[in-house]
């Protein structure tokens, strides 16, 4: 399920409409990207040769072409993560607004090793769109990394919540002596975005395979791939090996979170319910115990949210 062509035919081609669960795309950024390697002081010899720029002037219709398809593939529900500079970001926004995708985050990226300047702020971050194809409730794994009750040892925040963030700190892939794409996501980040919108079976799509790095990591979490790479070079090059991979393989590299505790969360309270949790904290308060320790014994007992009991004790104050 992997084509050397262009994306836009081969998506025509080759991929019914509503077909795919997550696509996740990284488009030429348009600037300059076939000398990418002078940039990053890269061995050319190291650097896979081929590689396919949009020239400035094109990017609007480059950009409405690809989404367009993108939008069409996509099951109701579905999701696309886009991966864009600044430079043309306007032109993809533009080409967003031209769909029914429906933008939900506008992530940041930051990464190493930006491009270093004298007379102005160093570049190191991308943006990641990532947006839904209504129709259909999408796939969010809210808990597929870190349980709702997993705290950080330094600061005692949720590493859910940190984790969900919408700013990501992920170096980049770091491979001396190794031959590489000009531009290559790394596994960290394909993976926070296949673990959170996908679930294992589904289908995960790449317009621009280059590395194919999407295509590896969604095979490792035991997803299938598909996509479209239209340089020979890079299409002949990363094939090699591509049908040895065994599905999950790469399961074992990321950690499985604990079960949820607060498996209550969402669902309405009865007044009975409420009753029950005012009782129960009037007792706990005789023991000494503080309101925070209260509200865990409570989390755990009840399998709600510490905000939600919260509100149900301030109602019993009032």
């Amino acid at each position: 399920m992997f084509y050397n062509t262009d994306c836009v035919e081969g998506a025509k081609k080759y991929l019914a409409d509503g077909s795919i669960d997550l696509l996740i795309c990284d488009p030429p950024y348009g600037i300059g990207g076939d000398t990418l390697h002078k940039h990053y002081n890269r061995k050319e010899t190291l650097v896979l040769d081929g590689y396919i720029e949009i020239s400035p002037g094109d990017y609007p219709d480059f950009s409405r072409a690809w989404i367009r398809q993108a939008e069409r593939v996509l099951k109701p529900g579905g999701t696309l993560y886009i991966v864009s500079g600044y430079t043309h970001l306007i032109h993809i926004l533009n080409a967003l607004a031209e769909t029914s995708l429906q933008e939900l985050n506008h992530i940041i990226w930051k990464f190493n090793f930006g491009v270093y300047t004298k007379n102005k702020y160093i570049s190191a971050h991308y943006h990641i769109l990532y947006c839904v194809k209504p129709g259909a409730k999408h796939t969010f794994n809210t808990c597929s990394r870190y349980s709702d009750a997993e705290k950080a040892q330094a600061s005692g925040g949720s590493l859910n919540y940190q984790d969900r963030e919408d700013v990501w700190t992920i170096n980049r892939a770091y491979k001396p002596g190794q031959i590489k794409n000009k531009n290559e996501l790394p596994l960290a980040l394909l993976a926070k975005m296949i673990q959170y919108s996908s679930n294992e079976g589904d289908l995960v799509g790449d317009f621009f395979l280059g590395s194919f790095s999407t295509a590896k990591a969604a095979i490792g979490l035991n997803r299938r791939a598909c996509g479209f790479e239209q340089s020979p070079v890079a299409y002949n090059h990363q094939m090699i090996g591509m049908k040895d991979l065994q599905p999950g393989f790469l399961r074992d590299q990321f950690r499985t979170p604990p079960p949820k505790t607060y498996f209550q969360q969402g669902k309405p309270l009865t007044e009975a319910e409420k009753a029950a949790i005012r009782n129960r904290f009037a007792v706990l308060q005789q023991t000494g115990l503080t309101q925070k320790q209260i509200i865990e014994i409570l989390g755990q007992e009840t399998g709600r949210g510490p905000w939600s009991l919260q509100k149900v004790i301030r109602g019993n104050r009032n």
